[in-house]
Parts: structure tokens; C-alpha cells; sequence
């Protein structure tokens, strides 16, 4: 009887510790949900093309770049920031160099801040992506 609730007790554990695991950890849960992010500023000087960010589920991001549409995994937990692989659309435009620019820079952010209304993402080299809420 003993070890049956012994075994018991560890079954409670794992399966205690696999829920906490499962819990979104990531800029998602902090904030950034339900909002569109539209970006506003790319290292201190404004943008003159329009992209957009949002953060549909626990572990995805997506939004509009200045020619195609966009998505990613995000699995990094809050403030962590990291996007390694971007699947997007393959239109071609006439903005096709500021949408190379966006991917990239977001590509190098590995900080996030949500404030407010707010969303700041960063690198330790004091490179910064600005976006505001917009829906």
C-alpha cells in the first residue's frame, strides 16, 4: 500500500511539473496578445514603410511585412526575444529592401518590453525596434 501511494505521489509530481512546463512563458503571456504591433521606429529613426507584429498563440508570431505576410515560432520566455525561422509569402514589390531590413532586424532583437501600449524589442548592443498598438 505503501509504495502504491509513493507511486502515487510521483505521478501527482510529473504531472504537476509537465503542466507548469506547458504554461506560456513567452512575450505573449505578458502583454503583447490581442494587439496588432505596428512599428513605429527601427534603431531611433523613424519608418517609412508599414509592418505590423502580432503574437496569435502561445508559441507563434505573425504579421504583415512591408510585401508579405510573415510568421515564426516564439518559444523564448519573457523578456527573451528570439526569431529563427521566418516563413513568409514570396509576392514581390517595390519594398521588397525594407522588408529584407525588417526581417532582419527582427531577426537580431533578443529583448522584449511590453509597456502599455508599448512594445520595445531590443539587443544588448543598443539596436531597438519600436512598435505601438494599433487594434
Amino acid at each position: 500500500m505503501r509504495r502504491a501511494q509513493v507511486l502515487c505521489g510521483a505521478l501527482l509530481v510529473v504531472l504537476a511539473v509537465t503542466s507548469a512546463c506547458q504554461r506560456d512563458e513567452t512575450v505573449n503571456a505578458y502583454g503583447a496578445a490581442d494587439k496588432v504591433w505596428q512599428l513605429q521606429e527601427i534603431d531611433d529613426q523613424p519608418v517609412t514603410f508599414s509592418a505590423t507584429l502580432r503574437f496569435p498563440e502561445p508559441g507563434r508570431l505573425s504579421g504583415d511585412a512591408p510585401c508579405n505576410s510573415y510568421q515564426a515560432p516564439m518559444t523564448v520566455p519573457y523578456p527573451w526575444f528570439e526569431v529563427t525561422q521566418i516563413t513568409a509569402t514570396r509576392r514581390a514589390c517595390p519594398a521588397l529592401a525594407e522588408e529584407t531590413r525588417y526581417f532582419t532586424t527582427l531577426k537580431a532583437m533578443s529583448l522584449s518590453e511590453v509597456l502599455g501600449d508599448t512594445l520595445i524589442l531590443s539587443t544588448p548592443e543598443g539596436r531597438n525596434m519600436v512598435f505601438t498598438a494599433g487594434g
